[in-house]
């Protein structure tokens, strides 16, 4: 049976000259997923592409500017950009606490106010410095997406297992 894997970043650049990737990070935690002697793979429009381990990390602006063992040089991972960076579900090993999920988790799930209003489905989370940001697509074509901050004054219930997550409104929350 072949491995379950989730994503945790897009590659989007080499660094230098020295073999470094910039990666845009799509994890809930890049500093121990993005650690030194973590196992990633490197998926191309879907197919695995590589493994590899590494062997260094450091942020530099919005990025995290990863090294992979055994490429010490940009011509080792210029044909990487643009690709994907998972993580095999045997790796995922982080415990989560009562109100922790993964991003995988929660995007997808149904967004209902708390008199049960339908708002449309997470389509992505924003990580900002204050808190997390629920980006819900609503089902109108044309309706602007509904920003809703991941705080304990809106977001009242995230169910997993039903698919849904309940929030009360705030004024201004939605148009």
């Amino acid at each position: 049976m072949s491995e379950k894997y989730y994503k945790v970043g897009d590659i989007v650049n080499t660094q230098a000259l020295k073999g470094e990737v910039r990666v845009m990070a799509i994890t809930d935690f890049p500093d121990e997923r993005f650690k030194i002697g973590s196992r990633l793979a490197i998926f191309d429009k879907g197919n695995l592409t590589e493994e590899v381990e590494v062997d260094g990390h450091r942020r530099h602006k919005n990025f995290h500017l990863l090294h992979f063992k055994n490429h010490p040089t940009i011509n080792d991972v210029e044909g990487y950009k643009g690709m994907s960076l998972m993580v095999a579900e045997s790796e995922r090993n982080e415990e989560l606490s009562a109100n922790e999920f993964y991003y995988d988790d929660i995007v997808g799930l149904a967004v209902y106010t708390i008199d049960d209003d339908y708002l449309g489905k997470i389509r992505e989370i924003m990580e900002l410095p204050a808190n997390d940001v629920f980006v819900v697509q609503q089902p109108v074509n044309g309706k602007k997406d509904i920003l809703i901050p991941y705080i304990e004054d809106v977001v009242k219930v995230i169910d997993v297992e039903q698919g849904k997550i309940v929030i009360e409104e705030m004024e201004g929350l939605i148009e």
